[in-house]
């Protein structure tokens, strides 16, 4: 079984995020701020991460930055509410593998994630 590390400070977001990973077979590890997510990917290993951009400590995108200077490839798939011009492509270029805009679809997440992690 798959596990999947949510990075995300929202208590709806989080328990709406890990039921639909969990119905569909993936264990979820569940960290509210930047840091403790930097730390729950080095401690649990999960095989993707799926990060909100805005966090109440250091913001996603530091998050993203350490994780890469680190070596860390772990797949990373930024879940967020930041859908300015260019966002998306910024978060790419930043090192994310994907992006999934908020207001997620939980009919459509789960492929859209396994898109990104190539399952």
């Amino acid at each position: 079984m798959k596990k999947a590390l949510i990075i995300e400070d929202n208590d709806n977001n989080m328990v709406l995020i890990c039921r639909i990973l969990q119905r569909a077979g993936y264990r979820t590890v569940q960290a509210t701020t930047g840091m403790a997510g930097l730390q729950a990917a080095c401690q649990q290993s999960p095989d993707f991460i799926v990060l909100d951009i805005q966090l109440p400590d250091i913001s996603g995108f530091e998050v993203l930055a350490r994780l890469r200077h680190s070596g860390n490839r772990t797949p990373v798939i930024a879940m967020t509410s930041c859908a300015m011009a260019g966002d998306r492509e910024r978060l790419l270029a930043a090192g994310c593998n994907g992006y999934i805009e908020k207001p997620i679809d939980p009919m459509v997440v789960v492929s859209q994630i396994e898109e990104v992690i190539n399952e």
